[in-house]
């Protein structure tokens, strides 16, 4: 997969283009994904659009390239239905440490407590 930036598109988007005739070509925004360039010549003939698309938002998620609403937007499904079909495939929704699920945890009890307090008075 080749990357380009926004203004490398912008000065000279032919070089893009000659690159998706062989690749996939991803299109960065201040460092984060933005879109993906494909030529239709890629596409033409691939019996199972829908699929490709899907099989595609998941690799780019697994492989940390795309976040999980930009690889639904590619797989063409809604957030849930993402969420529900990387969760059947074994591959992490949210990736933290140990340590911020501890931090996550402790916020979690603090806000709880402090908030059956204000329930209770």
């Amino acid at each position: 997969m080749q990357v380009v930036n926004i203004r490398q598109l912008k000065n000279n988007p032919s070089v893009a283009l000659r690159y998706a005739k062989q690749d996939l070509v991803m299109v960065t925004n201040r460092d984060e994904p933005d879109s993906l360039i494909i030529s239709m010549e890629q596409l033409s003939g691939i019996p199972n659009l829908e699929q490709v698309r899907l099989v595609l938002g998941i690799s780019l998620f697994r492989n940390k390239q795309l976040s999980l609403m930009a690889a639904a937007k590619v797989a063409n499904k809604s957030l849930s239905e993402m969420i529900t079909i990387v969760s059947e495939q074994g591959i992490p929704v949210a990736d933290y440490t140990q340590n911020e699920v501890e931090a996550e945890a402790t916020f979690a009890e603090q806000w709880l407590h402090n908030n059956s307090n204000d329930e209770a008075a």
